[in-house]
């Protein structure tokens, strides 16, 4: 089968970064699925791995791709959620090879079945960003519970990005409260509001000024997707005592200390948690994938996707890690279909 891998970690700028391959088609056992992939999006994640993580135990490669969409073409033994030609999309497992491939093993358990009114592109942009912000705001924000005194209103910092822009619609989807969005272009402010946020503030300005200047009191809930390093004293000044605070990203330091005082609550959400150690609850995700999809069949979700690039190949990919590292993404990215 055709695949896009690498040999050696390391930078894009290098001639085998990621290079054109030919696999043996994998054969699904106990609760995989094999996926005959039709879409896949890249994520920050993509980038990462293969600037620092070499082919997975003794492989000659490493094969990326952490969002897919495609049709189940054959199941394991103990697979039991789907047939053989259901359509479905998902993020998969850090631990395994992931969707840049023709075909590709899955556990079924953290599968979703594909939103029938999205096409293959669109599908593929939502699976990694949706767990991502499902877990971070109703698993570990709790968002739907009350911060004692606090505005009803929770602030997401990097409202443009993959996470940010599926946090906006499902916070205005599933809750009542108020969201506050940050951009720092006026094309990403002007996609923030078109999501859903209620206000949309400029994360390249101190940020607590301009939250205390929307009048409606200190939020309980802040939810950082991006440069968390950069904006965590403002969060600290900004956010209501006894506050929620959760991010995403890597930065260099996380000094939390300054949150004492306040008494607030941190998480650090990564997705790939549930199938990595196989929880107890790992069907979780499978279960909110499928809440996704009926949120976007219902036309109360709609799809992140802002650039179709084809065919499925790695000349297309080193573009779209390159898009990625820029750090000037809006929306999602998505490469669909193999070469003839």
């Amino acid at each position: 089968m055709r695949a896009i891998g690498y040999a050696q970690p390391g930078s894009l700028d290098r001639a085998d970064a990621l290079i054109d391959i030919d696999l043996p088609q994998p054969v699904p056992q106990g609760r995989d699925i094999l996926v005959r992939v039709k879409a896949v999006s890249v994520n920050p994640v993509d980038t990462k791995v293969r600037g620092g993580a070499g082919p997975l135990g003794g492989a000659d490669w490493r094969v990326l791709g952490w969002d897919a969409a495609g049709v189940v073409e054959a199941v394991g033994p103990l697979a039991t959620r789907y047939g053989i030609g259901d359509e479905v999309y998902y993020a998969g497992s850090i631990s395994r090879d992931g969707s840049n491939a023709e075909y590709q093993l899955v556990d079924e358990r953290i599968v979703g079945r594909k939103p029938a009114s999205l096409d293959w592109a669109q599908a593929a942009a939502l699976p990694l960003t949706a767990i991502t912000a499902w877990e971070a705001l109703f698993d570990r924000l709790r968002v739907r519970d009350a911060v004692p005194g606090a505005a009803p209103a929770v602030l997401v910092i990097g409202g443009a990005g993959g996470v940010g822009s599926i946090a906006i619609q499902l916070l205005r989807a599933l809750t009542d409260l108020t969201v506050i969005g940050t951009a720092s272009r006026p094309e990403t402010g002007e996609w923030v509001k078109q999501l859903g946020a209620h206000h949309v503030l400029d994360h390249s300005q101190p940020l607590a000024a301009q939250v205390a200047a929307l009048g409606l009191g200190a939020p309980g809930l802040v939810f950082s997707t991006t440069h968390t390093g950069q904006h965590l004293a403002e969060v600290v000044e900004l956010i209501a005592p006894q506050g929620r605070f959760a991010l995403i990203d890597d930065p260099d330091v996380l000094d939390i200390a300054p949150f004492k005082r306040k008494a607030v609550s941190v998480h650090w959400e990564f997705m790939f948690n549930r199938s990595l150690f196989e929880t107890a609850d790992i069907e979780e995700q499978a279960r909110l994938l499928d809440a996704v999809a009926d949120l976007v069949d219902a036309g109360k979700v709609r799809s992140t996707l802002t650039e179709v690039m084809r065919p499925i190949s790695a000349a297309n990919l080193k573009q779209a890690h390159a898009l990625l590292e820029s750090n000037r993404m809006r929306g999602k990215l998505v490469l669909e279909g193999w070469p003839d």
